[in-house]
């Protein structure tokens, strides 16, 4: 196929190992406190400061360490920031670079500087709170004014710094974290092409899963999620329009916080949709991320958004962390949202019955009434479409020095960038929103619609029903091999109720298949981080999963064995459903009925376009 022709249509995508890969639109789907007896590895963090900083001084178990245990080390003068964040950058080289995870898309070249400042200020005054000189990753469409850039990815805006920190990071440095560096994503946070391949992109290459390196660390924030799991930094922001925060958390095997649309602003955060877009933690443990979120949060004059938030934020949502919180709980488990692979299906009732073990009270089954209408309705897409253009030239006009400054200029930047940008996959979702192809009426519409059949008549429904503090659901499938040819191998996720809703998500390791991490997801109401924080805790310390990853070059198990965990259980209904819809409907009682035995599956296009994935 010629080339201008293959440009005009649109079908590949980015550069080679060093491009892009996006998965498909997606849908369907961090403590302070000085100890009196530090651990051990703190004794030998307090080597000999000429000693390089690395695994044989303490390096590994610091690297691993949680935020309490850190602040304790740092409180009683055994560990400095300045060493930690020596700590976290050697093994950025030797296990980022040298291994080739390729998480992490940029360094701050001012963060040993940082470091040492908040040093002196610990010394002469004391520390600001849980996160002082605690290094943190940003996801690379999170804005900072410094010497890093903010791409979202794409060479496309590869230019000048913003000129603005964007609220978070703004937060994170008044709170004392020392900004890392830029994790690396899924570009344009996977709102590019439909046959993207997750923690891909133009700028940065396609990022590995730890455990199996050429397994898909799931996005959009993979290079987050992975970074955190392989002990290169203290914690990391993503962002979620859809499953974006609790899929690579799940697939990575960290926790997840994706809080509700508002409680943390997303001023200077590269946007998808203002209806859905929010800005959440990945920690190793509920606590670390929990600490991390309490720094983020309150009103932000810069989004209106967050102003709903007030009175339901916490500075400390540490304080709901309990490793008893299951006992006496309500949890629903959502039948629905299951019956996708074996390996999490299994997984996911050791999950039950560990909730039974820890004295929760479970109801199983429950409904989520709207199921049925929910998983055949196209809100997400209109709104997501509709809001994407707007909101993206809102944000392009607050950069200067790049080469674009409007949706329209990305997409031609694409072109006139073919090898770099559109080699893999293509622009096929900035292309329907560039042309605007639903009305305002649709659009308001769905606006309405979209959140009633999620929260009213989704999840608050089913909470509702049957006094339930939460609901829980598998969060994703085992990782999929990454293929930038053919992009993602994407299975199932449960994030689409509470994206479409606006609702929090706090996702957490529940076990492992061949070596890959699966997680399980708890579900609540708006405003409801504090339950789901206490029942994830809970379940974490019950269950005690957490393994250190082994970074496998690859799968060696056996072919069959590899291609049992790629394969979906419901694959020969799944053909037998898209026949029984092209026969007389979505909403016929044959394909109904199917659908429902297929359970998590949504239908994979809707008005002819591809079912997002994870956003």
């Amino acid at each position: 196929m010629p080339d201008d022709e293959r440009r005009e249509q649109g079908q590949s995508a980015a550069t080679g190992s060093g491009g892009i890969s996006r998965r498909s639109f997606l849908q369907a789907g961090a403590l302070a406190g000085a100890a009196a007896v530090l651990p051990s590895w703190a004794e030998s963090a307090a080597g000999p400061p000429e000693s390089p900083p690395g695994v044989g001084a303490g390096g590994e178990e610091l690297a691993y360490a949680s935020i309490a245990d850190l602040q304790s080390a740092l409180a009683s003068g055994r560990l400095t920031a300045t060493r930690l964040t020596q700590i976290y950058l050697r093994r950025i080289r030797q296990i980022d670079r040298q291994l080739g995870l390729n998480s992490v898309l940029e360094l701050n070249p001012e963060a040993e500087q940082i470091a040492r400042q908040l040093d002196l200020e610990r010394r002469r005054q004391g520390p600001r709170g849980p996160l002082h000189g605690l290094p943190i990753l940003l996801k690379d469409n999170i804005d900072t004014a410094d010497a890093m850039g903010t791409r979202a990815g794409s060479l496309a805006l590869v230019g000048r710094p913003p000129l603005q920190d964007s609220t978070v990071a703004a937060r994170l440095r008044a709170a004392g974290a020392v900004i890392l560096g830029k994790a690396n994503l899924s570009e344009w946070a996977n709102f590019r092409g439909f046959a993207s391949s997750s923690g891909w992109s133009g700028a940065g290459g396609q990022c590995n899963h730890p455990y199996i390196l050429d397994r898909n660390p799931c996005g959009s924030s993979s290079g987050s999620a992975a970074a955190v799991v392989a002990g290169l930094c203290a914690a990391a922001l993503g962002t979620e329009t859809d499953g974006s925060v609790v899929c690579p958390s799940a697939a990575c095997g960290v926790a997840g916080i994706k809080p509700t649309v508002g409680l943390t602003s997303r001023a200077g955060v590269i946007p998808i949709s203002d209806t859905q877009d929010t800005v959440g933690v990945h920690g190793r443990t509920v606590a670390d991320a929990a600490a991390v979120l309490g720094s983020l949060v309150g009103v932000d004059p810069r989004d209106p958004k967050t102003a709903a938030s007030d009175g339901h934020g916490f500075s400390d949502y540490t304080q709901f962390v309990d490793p008893g919180g299951l006992a006496g709980a309500r949890i629903g488990i959502a039948r629905q949202l299951t019956g996708v692979t074996e390996e999490a299906d299994a997984i996911f009732e050791e999950a039950v019955q560990v909730l039974h073990d820890a004295g929760a009270v479970v109801v199983d089954p429950v409904e989520l009434p709207s199921f049925d209408e929910f998983i055949v309705d196209d809100a997400e897409i209109i709104v997501l479409v509709f809001e994407f253009k707007r909101d993206l030239n809102a944000y392009l006009a607050t950069r200067t020095g790049v080469p674009v400054t409007s949706l329209a200029d990305v997409i031609q930047f694409n072109l006139d960038h073919f090898d770099q940008e559109l080699r893999y996959f293509g622009q096929q979702w900035m292309e329907l929103a560039e042309a605007e192809i639903f009305s305002e009426a649709e659009y308001l519409d769905a606006l309405q619609r979209g959140p009633m059949l999620a929260g009213a008549q989704g999840i608050d429904a089913a909470l509702a029903a049957h006094g339930l503090d939460a609901l829980l659901a598998p969060t994703n499938s085992p990782a999929w091999p990454t293929d930038l040819i053919t992009g993602d191998c994407f299975l199932f996720g449960s994030s689409g109720y509470a994206a479409v809703a606006g609702y929090p998500l706090v996702s957490v390791p529940a076990g492992y298949a061949f070596d890959l991490p699966v997680g399980i997801s708890f579900m609540g109401s708006a405003w409801s981080e504090p339950t789901l924080i206490r029942l994830a805790s809970g379940f974490e310390a019950a269950a005690n999963v957490l393994r250190r990853p082994e970074f496998k070059p690859t799968f060696t198990d056996g072919e069959a064995a590899a291609r049992r965990a790629r394969r979906p259980r419901g694959q020969a209904k799944a053909g037998v459903l898209a026949l029984a819809v092209a026969r007389e409907g979505a909403g016929g009682p044959a394909a109904g009925k199917l659908m429902r035995e297929l359970h998590g599956h949504r239908h994979e296009r809707v008005r002819g376009l591809p079912r997002p994935k994870y956003l």
